[in-house]
């Protein structure tokens, strides 16, 4: 009769190099007993997101409106600079991810990518923000060119970190748990960028500087979460890769980049998470980006305080993120996406009916849209490691960096072109960009109306796709433990 072991442990046998000399006689294989993620190692995981968390909070909600409004660059050409950096950002993905999965060290396979990138990384997102006395071509070149590095770093230190999440958990509902923790530093960081960004509005009245402090003091809080995540994790991890060897002495180890990717193509669950992600992401940041613009020329508020609406989306999904998390474990992760983004839906469509003087209404929309907001942060990435197993199950190994950068590869082609095209259709539609130091101009209706259709029908159009595309998902939980199962029968 086997010990008693705490509740949701896992053991494994694991044998030794001489295991197969063994005769019958001698000692068995050391069993091991995986505990249940412990508080410590999941807040050490969940602070490893809020660098880069901050840092694309506030690409997305400030700097198409920097571009346009502070920089002084046309619609279009701002547009343009967010297309190179996520096209270039998309390409990047599965060559950082290939070579992450590739990656021998005495830390693993992630961490080096997260240690040596983490100081680049907070420098080159600094030069964002600072505005040189250039010609308008030549500051478009120059804001071209800081997209391409700073999104090489973004894939160096986010991709390995969002790579962990299967490494130091097999178990279905552990993994949802843990990106709560996740996501709830991601969410906390886009909100606490947010509070600063109101708290140096006030304070500073030149807009140049405003978000030249902002950067500044947001490069450096993104730094040192990354260290926090390594020295938090990496026993797990440790303990995990004892359980669970690398790809050792197999075959497939020789496969070509490409025959990897084709086989990520053929795992059709994980192409369903690809779909859902993009659906729910590209309405969220297109949304993102348009607030500004709908808040201060639609809306009419101050300049400064078109932040709150940002907030009341986030600070509505960070509590959001722990009661989704609950109720999935009863209902399962598709139930729990279709209650998010039912709401969602309801607030992005309201958004565009609204009118200048219903700003509560706004806000009431906004609280809506954070319930759903919080399950397309939880729910895709914790369907992404469920894939993982099943491609293990099929093939024998484990290619973590590769699915994850496969699926933000599309995520991020689909957001360049999306962001490109709101910029080239604001500037199409006679939107006015500010001369530096100028007022806000007046924007004539056709732009009003362009910015209202971004908000509003366009992401509602995405939303209403991800949710076919998760009506449709295979892996449920009875399913998962029958990959799990199977995994340990092998």
């Amino acid at each position: 009769m086997s010990p008693a072991h705490p509740t949701g442990s896992i053991i494994f046998s694991i044998h030794n190099q001489n295991t197969m000399n063994e005769s019958p006689n001698q000692t068995p294989p050391e069993a091991i007993i995986v505990p249940p993620l412990n508080f410590a190692t999941k807040l050490a995981f969940g602070a490893g997101d809020l660098g880069t968390a901050i840092t694309a909070n506030l690409s997305v909600f400030f700097l198409l409106f920097f571009f346009t409004n502070v920089a002084g660059l046309p619609a279009g050409l701002a547009g343009s600079v967010l297309m190179i950096g996520k096209i270039w950002d998309a390409i990047n993905d599965p060559i950082i991810g290939w070579l992450s999965d590739n990656t021998r060290s005495r830390w693993g396979r992630r961490y080096p990518w997260i240690i040596f990138g983490a100081v680049p990384f907070g420098i080159i997102f600094f030069l964002y923000w600072i505005v040189p006395p250039f010609t308008q071509w030549v500051l478009f070149g120059y804001y071209a060119i800081i997209a391409l590095l700073f999104n090489t770093v973004y894939t160096c230190v986010n991709l390995p970190y969002s790579a962990l999440t299967p490494e130091l958990t097999q178990d279905y509902n552990e993994r949802t748990s843990l990106n709560s923790f996740r996501f709830a530093f991601s969410i906390g960081g886009s909100i606490g960028s947010l509070i600063l960004a109101q708290i140096i509005f006030a304070k500073i009245t030149d807009p140049a500087q405003q978000y030249l402090v902002l950067g500044g003091i947001c490069a450096i809080i993104s730094i040192l979460p990354f260290y926090w995540c390594f020295f938090g994790t990496r026993q797990r991890i440790a303990i995990m890769q004892r359980l669970h060897p690398v790809n050792a002495n197999h075959p497939g180890d020789n496969l070509s980049f490409i025959e990897q990717f084709q086989i990520v193509l053929r795992n059709r669950p994980f192409l369903y998470v690809i779909g859902i992600y993009l659906c729910s992401w590209l309405s969220l940041q297109i949304t993102a980006s348009i607030i500004p613009y709908f808040a201060v020329n639609y809306m009419g508020l101050p300049e400064n305080s078109y932040p709150q609406v940002a907030i009341a989306v986030q600070g509505t999904a960070l509590p959001a993120l722990f009661l989704w998390s609950a109720v999935s474990k009863r209902v399962g992760k598709k139930a729990v996406y279709f209650m998010g983004m039912s709401l969602w839906i309801i607030a992005q469509a309201g958004l565009f009916l609204l009118q200048p003087d219903q700003v509560p209404l706004m806000y009431i929309l906004a609280i809506m849209a954070g319930f759903g907001v919080a399950t397309a942060y939880l729910v895709p990435w914790s369907m992404v490691p469920d894939t993982i197993d099943l491609d293990e199950l099929n093939t024998g190994q484990r290619r973590e960096g590769i699915f994850y950068a496969f699926m933000v590869l599309l995520q991020k082609i689909g957001l360049a072109v999306g962001l490109f095209l709101v910029g080239v259709a604001l500037e199409f539609a006679g939107f006015v960009q500010r001369v530096p130091g100028d007022p806000l101009p007046q924007q004539p209706e056709s732009a009003l109306l362009a910015i209202r259709i971004a908000i509003g029908p366009l992401p509602t159009g995405f939303l209403i796709l991800g949710l076919i595309l998760a009506y449709f998902y295979p892996i449920t939980r009875e399913y998962h433990a029958q990959i799990l199962l199977k995994l340990r029968e092998r």
